[in-house]
């Protein structure tokens, strides 16, 4: 019994001869009974599985061995743990520099996003290549296949210069050259910088003329079937030392210009959405740990986000070019200058990645000297907006040439938009000023009303029903009309100067019109402001993040035409008309000291005049004008346009507007609505002081 009691004692020291991490201590095992040879027989009475039977040591044997094989399981978990340490690494890094890449929008952010993000995390140095031209969407390039380099980090700039020489011997713990057994001439004096930041010689002063911009750095072509054509057509990234790069490096680079040996150097393909656009060379220095296979997988990987990028950067631009070409087309390249009025403007879209809105203004010349002013909005700032914006704008310069009042023009305006869609909505202000006259007839559509700013420093709102926005249908538009004093400047403006989150556009007016008023107090008593700063000033009511949408701004400054530099008259027609006008018109010119133009004038008047009373059934006009030309406009009430037209040698007529043609300096010919305007002008002699008027 106390046998037994003893092998209850020892049954732990038994069992931890067991286990495999505590190894079996040296020297005989027990075997008396109650020992370790009584176990195996008591566990299968007990119908219990044995326990592995301990065995005696042998010198070299399984005692020596379960010693060391713990010791490499433990290396081996040592080993896996330092590969799923490093591929988390690389899942890491691999996220971070897609991310980094994936932020660009255009194509050098795109670009820059790869460098920053390889340099010097994953490489020390990178060269990237692109297409020249890049193809956008599915268009088929035409001419070579040329890559030019786009970008290049850290490649050295001056290798062959001492100060490269001494930063890369000491950041690399190098010696002179003459103490590594070079003799310090022309042929060595760089070898050891480029040695140093791991390119040959030929490769480091290849990447810095790169870097210093000479064609033959920066351009290469891709023969069809060659050894760059087939890596590029590979896709996949290859060593530097690998046979297929050995042969395309060359190319790409230059046959003078090498690379680091051993797997330090990585060529990358870059291949978009639909083609190669590019490559990518990824270099590392001696002193850092050569590439792995695995890292190729991570060359790939950045090679296809940058190249997608690029693809998307590519389309960006080109939406953005058509963007931009659209609006320029839609809004007039410069403004006309007509007689008596002097007109700027300014065009803000709503921001730089959304160029396009359906903001607008127009400036339209009309018979008579006079101007037609339109500004309007269509609703939103989209490429939508900007399509429907032309439509209606081609429809108001439409209008304005058969020279509709101002409600009429905004009636046929709001049916347009109603054929448009029922969800084309738009505001509008069409005026038309008369510098004869003085006077501005205005017509709203739901438009912020415009501000006078008059010589004498007072801004003012002016008051014109607002009436619905065009495209409500159904509704009817009233014109007012209003004085407009010489010197006075009016200004037309889209609610995005005026409106934003901060204030609604009853005080952005009020702010506007407070501007306009100090803006005149910065000028002289009595003088008006200069028009085109009058405009940035203007613009600076809004502030950097207040701009909500796009800003249109039209100023018109009243010139006006004096009434002494207008006659006028209305002439019945009759046979001896013509030389009632050629009487008139040279005694115009006596008053005004223009008497070398009378020849010419008359001549021209003559014919005009004649043609007007050839067919006209109620009084004619007989207008001219003296401003920096000579106008002159006969009106009548037959609509047909008079065009030129090839006389025969026996027809009576038909040459007088051959006559026009060549000798007025411009002339055309206006329907209106009660019949048509046909004007000429010439240039005006430098004049002195006019003489006394005729009583």
């Amino acid at each position: 019994m106390e046998t037994e009691r003893v092998t209850e004692h020892e049954k732990p020291a038994v069992s931890s001869t067991t286990d495999p991490t505590h190894p079996a201590p040296s020297g005989d095992a027990p075997t008396g009974p109650g020992g370790a040879g009584e176990q195996p027989a008591r566990r299968e009475r007990e119908g219990a599985p044995p326990r592995p039977r301990p065995h005696p040591p042998q010198p070299g044997g399984a005692a020596e061995r379960s010693v060391a094989e713990p010791a490499a399981e433990d290396d081996a978990l040592s080993e896996r743990s330092e590969r799923e340490r490093r591929g988390g690494d690389r899942l890491r890094f691999v996220g971070a520099a897609t991310r980094r890449i994936a932020r660009g929008v255009d194509l050098d952010e795109t670009v820059l996003g790869l460098c920053r993000a390889s340099v010097p995390a994953y490489s020390d140095a990178i060269l990237v290549y692109l297409r020249d031209p890049l193809p956008v969407g599915d268009e088929r390039p035409t001419g070579p296949f040329m890559l030019r380099l786009r970008r290049s980090d850290r490649i050295p700039e001056d290798p062959l210069s001492a100060q490269a020489l001494q930063a890369a011997q000491a950041s690399a713990g190098l010696a002179a050259p003459e103490a590594a057994g070079h003799p310090a001439d022309a042929g060595y004096p760089g070898r050891a910088a480029a040695e140093a930041a791991g390119l040959s010689l030929g490769m480091a002063a290849g990447m810095a003329a790169g870097a210093a911009g000479t064609a033959a750095a920066q351009l290469a072509e891709v023969r069809a079937g060659g050894p760059l054509a087939e890596v590029l057509r590979g896709v996949r990234p290859v060593f530097a030392d690998s046979p297929a790069a050995s042969a395309a490096l060359p190319e790409l680079l230059g046959p003078e210009r090498d690379v680091p040996g051993g797997h330090r150097a990585i060529l990358a393909p870059l291949r978009g959405r639909r083609r190669v656009i590019g490559a990518a060379v990824f270099l590392r220095r001696p002193d850092r740990p050569a590439f792995e296979p695995d890292d190729l997988l991570i060359a790939a990987q950045l090679a296809t986000h940058t190249a997608l990028g690029v693809d998307k950067a590519v389309l960006y631009g080109r939406e953005a070019y058509i963007a931009d070409e659209l609006q320029r087309t839609m809004l007039p390249d410069e403004l006309p200058q007509p007689t008596g009025v002097t007109l700027a403007s300014r065009y803000l879209p709503a921001a730089e990645t959304a160029r396009v809105g359906g903001d607008w203004y127009d400036a339209i010349p009309l018979p008579g000297s006079r101007v037609a002013l339109v500004v309007g909005d269509v609703m939103g700032h989209s490429m939508t907006s900007a399509a429907i914006m032309g439509q209606l704008r081609t429809t108001a310069q439409t209008l304005a040439g058969l020279d509709l009042p101002p409600q009429e023009v905004l009636h046929h305006l709001d049916e347009q938009a109603q054929r448009l869609g029922s969800d084309r909505m738009a505001t509008c202000l069409y005026a038309v000023y008369d510098p004869v006259a003085h006077r501005i007839v205005v017509a709203n559509a739901g438009h912020p009303p415009p501000v006078m700013l008059h010589r004498s420093g007072r801004a003012e709102v002016l008051r014109i029903p607002a009436g619905a926005p065009i495209g409500v249908g159904g509704v009817d538009f009233e014109a007012v009309e209003l004085d407009a004093p010489a010197g006075a400047t009016l200004l037309f403006y889209t609610d995005g100067l005026v409106e934003s989150r901060q204030r609604d556009v009853w005080t952005g007016i009020e702010h506007l019109r407070e501007k306009l008023a100090a803006t005149a107090r910065l000028t002289r008593p009595g003088a008006s402001a200069p028009l085109e700063p009058l405009c940035d000033e203007v613009l600076d009511i809004v502030g950097p993040g207040d701009r909500d949408d796009d800003i249109a701004l039209l100023a018109a400054r009243f010139d006006g035409i004096a009434p002494s530099d207008v006659a006028y008259w209305f002439l019945d027609p009759r046979a001896q008309t013509a030389r009632q006008a050629r009487r008139l018109a040279r005694r115009a010119l006596t008053r005004w000291g223009l008497e070398e133009l009378s020849d010419s004038v008359e001549l021209l008047v003559s014919e005009i005049v004649t043609n007007a009373v050839r067919y006209a059934e109620r009084p004619i006009t007989l207008r001219l004008l003296r401003t920096d030309t000579l106008r002159c406009e006969v009106g009548d009430d037959v609509p047909q346009l008079p065009r030129l037209r090839q006389a025969r040698a026996t027809d009576e007529g038909g040459r007088g507007l051959y006559l026009v043609n060549r000798l007025a300096r411009r002339w055309g010919a206006t329907r209106l609505s009660t019949g048509k305007v046909v004007w000429f002008e010439l240039p005006v002699p430098d004049a002195g002081p006019d003489p006394e008027p005729e009583l």
